[in-house]
């Protein structure tokens, strides 16, 4: 069970996070408080950009 703004969050939820930038991703899975997020198409940035998934911690995410 992972947390994100104090809200229990499942698969299939969207979350924002910043990786260069301030981007979402759909929860695909969840690994204690990490959740793999699927972009919609590809992440930006210099870091992930082009990235379909991605790996963030719960707690450096919000809802919005």
């Amino acid at each position: 069970m992972a947390t994100v703004d104090g809200r229990v969050v499942q698969i299939g939820d969207f979350v924002g996070f910043k990786s260069d930038i301030e981007q979402y991703g759909k929860i695909v899975k969840i690994s204690g408080s990490n959740l793999l997020l699927k972009a919609s198409s590809t992440f930006s940035g210099d870091y992930i950009g082009g990235e379909e998934f991605t790996t963030v911690n719960a707690a450096n995410c919000w809802i919005d």
